[in-house]
C-alpha cells in the first residue's frame, strides 16, 4: 500500500484563488491515519482556505484532495460524514444552553434523539461541562465556549478532525486544557489536522508539521527534522546596553555563516553556530569581552520552531501578505 492510499488526508496540487489573490498555489501533503499534522503559517498564508476546501466548504480551482479515499468534490456528502470541524470562530448559539447546542448539532448530523442525548451527555462530561450544561452558552468563559464547540464537532465520532487555530484568544490555562483534549483525541486514534500560528503548539502536539507561506508548502517534516534544518545549536544572549547591540553583533559575526537575528527592542541576539557547541560559547565570551559589551543570559540552546520559520522564510511568523522585514548589514531584524 502506497503512502497516499494509507493516508487519512491526501492533497495534491491544490489551487484556490479569490480574484487576484492566490490563496493556495499548488500545495501537496498527506496525513497518515491516527496522527496529528500541524499546519504552521501566519495570517493570510492559506491555512484556513486549505481547511475550507478539505471540509467541502470551498471548491478548489484545480488539484485533488481526499479524506479516507473520498474525493472532497465528487464525494462531498461522504466526506462530511467522516469529518468534524472546529473553526477559528465557534459555531455555537450563545443564547442556547450547552446541552441544547449539542442536541441541535446532533440532529443536523441526522443522529437519533437517543444517540444525541447519550453522546451529548458523554461529551459534556468528557469536556468538563456537565455543571454548566443547562446554562446559556453566553454565560460561558471563552475556554468553555471553545470546549463546547469542539464537543459539537465530535458528536458524529469523526475519523478526521480539523482544528483551525483552536486556541486563538484563550488564556494560558485554556490553551493547556485544549492541548490536553487534543492529545487525548490523538491517543484514541483520531486523525487531526491542526492549523496554528503558535509554533510551540505545533511542537507540542504534532507528529509532523508543514509550514505554509503565501499559499505554498515551504517546509515539511517532524519537529526535530525541521529544527535540524536550522543547522545545529543557537547562541543567544541579551545586550544590557541596547545602544551597544551593533557592536555585539559585529563581535560575534565570525562565529556563523548566517546573519544574526536581532530583536532591537529587547536587545536579544540569536546566532546559529552549527555543531561547535561549547567552543562557540567560549569564542563568543572572548569576542564580546574585546568590545567591552555587557551581556546577560549568554547560552547555547537547541533550535526552536521560531528559528525554523525564520530560517525558511527570512522573517517572523506574525504577519504575512507583507514584504519581509529589511535586513540590516550583517544581521536580520525580528
Amino acid at each position: 500500500m502506497n503512502e497516499r492510499a494509507a493516508a487519512a488526508i491526501s492533497v495534491q496540487q491544490l489551487h484556490k484563488s479569490f480574484g487576484k489573490v492566490h490563496a493556495l498555489r499548488g500545495i501537496d501533503f498527506t496525513v497518515p491515519r491516527g496522527t496529528v499534522m500541524g499546519v504552521l503559517g501566519p495570517n493570510g498564508a492559506g491555512k484556513t482556505t486549505a481547511v475550507r476546501v478539505l471540509t467541502t466548504l470551498l471548491l478548489p480551482d484545480s488539484g485533488t484532495a481526499s479524506i479516507e479515499g473520498h474525493d472532497v468534490v465528487r464525494e462531498a456528502a461522504a466526506v462530511r460524514r467522516l469529518i468534524g470541524l472546529a473553526g477559528q470562530a465557534t459555531a455555537i448559539q450563545i443564547e442556547l444552553t450547552g446541552r441544547e447546542n449539542l442536541e441541535i448539532m446532533g440532529r443536523l448530523r441526522h443522529l437519533s434523539w437517543s444517540d444525541v442525548r447519550t453522546r451529548g451527555q458523554e461529551l459534556l462530561d468528557r469536556f468538563d461541562l456537565l455543571e454548566a450544561a443547562d446554562r446559556p452558552a453566553k454565560t460561558y468563559s471563552g475556554g468553555m465556549q471553545r470546549r463546547l464547540d469542539l464537543a459539537a464537532s465530535l458528536l458524529g465520532d469523526p475519523a478526521v478532525l480539523f482544528l483551525d487555530e483552536p486556541t486563538t484568544g484563550l488564556d494560558p490555562h485554556g490553551r493547556l486544557q485544549m492541548w490536553s483534549i487534543i492529545r487525548e483525541l490523538a491517543q484514541h486514534g483520531t486523525t487531526i489536522l491542526l492549523t496554528t500560528q503558535y509554533l510551540d503548539e505545533a511542537d507540542e502536539l504534532a507528529n509532523t508539521i508543514i509550514v505554509i507561506e503565501r499559499g505554498q508548502v515551504i517546509a515539511q517534516g517532524t519537529s526535530d527534522e525541521l529544527k535540524d534544518r536550522v543547522g545545529g545549536d543557537v547562541l543567544e544572549f541579551t545586550v544590557v546596553d541596547k545602544s551597544r547591540v551593533d557592536d555585539a553583533v559585529r563581535a560575534v559575526a565570525g562565529l556563523s555563516d548566517t546573519d544574526a537575528i536581532v530583536d532591537a527592542e529587547t536587545g536579544r541576539v540569536a546566532l546559529r553556530v552549527g555543531h561547535r557547541g561549547s567552543q562557540a560559547l567560549v569564542q563568543a565570551v572572548r569576542a564580546l569581552d574585546t568590545v567591552h559589551t555587557e551581556t546577560a543570559g549568554l547560552a547555547l540552546r537547541r533550535p526552536s520552531l521560531d528559528d525554523v520559520f525564520l530560517a525558511v522564510t527570512g522573517h517572523a511568523a506574525e504577519a504575512d501578505g507583507e514584504q519581509p522585514p529589511s535586513r540590516g548589514r550583517g544581521r536580520r531584524r525580528m
